[in-house]
């Protein structure tokens, strides 16, 4: 008789498969990313430019087996034009993720705007808005869902 051997990654996707609302999927894809982010951060710490932690934490999902993209283009669709808006997606992760990073004394209401702004011109449904220039990693985390 021949078996297979399930890894435990593999158990943990089926059962995202099964469930329809997406929210362990959210859970696992997050879990994820965020420890990647407190690794970088662990690493470095606070103090630094927004583009170093991108670099670094793009370079650790993809250690990670993650795939992203950065400063993925985000177009506008206006009444039936396309327009190239300038707009920039810090990380796509797994296509299905908007990682939006900063490097701010304080997270504002206007960040929050721009993170579900991007994830809704990209009909992307979930997203962190992660803050490096904090202490403790944690105190600078918001997720999004939409």
């Amino acid at each position: 008789m021949l078996t297979t051997k399930v890894t435990k990654r593999e158990e943990e996707e089926h059962e995202v498969r099964k469930d329809g609302s997406g929210r362990n999927q959210f859970d696992h894809l997050s879990n994820r990313v965020l420890g990647c982010a407190i690794e970088v951060h662990r690493f470095l710490g606070p103090g630094l430019m927004e583009s170093t932690y991108e670099r670094c934490l793009s370079h650790e999902l993809r250690l990670e087996g993650i795939h992203c993209e950065s400063q993925v283009s985000l177009p506008i669709e206006y009444k039936g034009m396309r327009l190239d808006s300038g707009l920039r997606i810090d990380l796509l992760v797994e296509n299905r993720m908007v990682l939006e990073l900063k490097s701010v004394e304080t997270l504002s209401t206007i960040h929050e705007a721009q993170i579900l702004t991007y994830m809704r011109l990209g009909k992307i449904p979930i997203g962190l808005l992660v803050n490096f220039n904090v202490t403790l990693l944690k105190n600078g985390i918001r997720r999004f869902v939409l």
